[in-house]
């Protein structure tokens, strides 16, 4: 391939196009509030959407083997209510912490189970268990919250890095993004994913244990969301059932813009990456001017629609423009031996 080819492939790809939306999101917002630009406002909105980030990291992964999961926010609610119950009964902050993501592995094991067991399409058993999960926080909570959390605890989902300004969730988003890409992009693993997305019956006669895989992606679904009612509860230090409401729709809207295949098979966590930061400085540039949360919500869901549709017809373009490419040099060549 030409350098002129892939100076073509890379302007057309769908990350490229996340930048340039990204750019238009610090641009707009810019414009529109004089407090957006802030280092520090700027530091302080990653608290309202890291734990959506942190849950897009293994949702990426399920995607792109071509399952989905949508009980994460049913699992956060039931994974904070375990918690709050285990904080009643007297136990310490370590044990909270465990009680929440034991409560979350268990939520995504079961999924797991079901899924593969009975070969049921992932998509109606955890349209169930979220409402499962979310259901039984109901039934022990009802209408009430439970407050009274440590202080302590705080550290973990208001905290600061040291003494600088860096918020902790999104220093630990950092660090589990490392890890999430080399895995996906720099081992084995990340490959049999792919291979597993593209053809599961291909993948599983080429000796690949395709099950197993996808327990354990299920699995460490469960358990980041487990992850991520720690950090929510430890935020607003409080635990009520409609905690983290439509949240598992947020989170695959963060995973599809990114440009993951929703069929599977295809995605990178670069994308996913800016696709984060997109939606969340989005959020919090409308929030500063006052646009409603359902405005904001049409806006997001448009995003979602556009992601959906938009990355293969930019595929098809830059697959379309190298062709042309490489026909208009035999035009040319054709049309010099013509003339002599």
């Amino acid at each position: 391939m030409s350098v002129s080819q892939r100076l073509v492939k890379t302007f057309v790809r769908w990350e490229a196009v996340l930048v340039v939306l990204l750019v238009g999101v610090f641009i707009l917002n810019t414009s529109l509030s004089p407090f957006f630009l802030r280092r520090v406002n700027l530091l302080n909105a990653t608290y309202n959407f890291m734990e959506r980030a942190i849950m897009a990291l293994p949702m990426m992964l399920i995607i792109i083997v071509g399952e989905i999961d949508i009980s994460v926010a049913g699992t956060i609610a039931l994974s904070s209510t375990m918690m709050g119950l285990a904080m009643q009964a007297g136990a310490s902050i370590p044990v909270m912490v465990m009680v929440a993501l034991g409560t979350g592995l268990l939520a995504g094991m079961l999924n797991a189970v079901i899924v593969l067991r009975f070969r049921v399409p992932s998509i109606a058993v955890t349209i169930g268990t979220m409402s499962l999960y979310r259901g039984i926080a109901y039934v022990i909570l009802g209408n009430q919250a439970i407050t009274g959390y440590p202080r302590e605890l705080a550290a973990v989902g208001q905290g600061v890095v040291g003494n600088t300004m860096f918020p902790v969730p999104l220093a630990i988003f950092i660090v589990l993004a490392v890890v999430f890409g080399v895995v996906l992009h720099r081992s084995r693993l990340g490959r049999c994913f792919y291979a597993i997305g593209n053809n599961a019956t291909a993948a599983r006669f080429s000796g690949l244990p395709v099950d197993r895989y996808k327990a354990a992606l299920f699995s460490l679904n469960g358990l980041v969301a487990g992850f991520a009612a720690v950090l929510l509860t430890s935020r607003i230090l409080s635990t009520r059932p409609n905690i983290a409401t439509a949240w598992e729709l947020e989170v695959v809207t963060l995973v599809v813009l990114g440009g993951v295949a929703i069929t599977g098979g295809k995605g990178s966590i670069y994308g996913v990456l800016l696709s984060v930061f997109t939606i969340g400085y989005l959020r919090f540039g409308l929030s500063l001017i006052n646009v409603p949360s359902q405005v904001i919500g049409i806006i997001t869901g448009l995003l979602l629609v556009g992601a959906i549709i938009l990355p293969g017809l930019f595929e098809k373009l830059s697959n379309r423009m190298i062709i042309d490419r490489q026909l208009i040099p035999e035009i040319d060549s054709e049309a010099t031996a013509t003339d002599a």
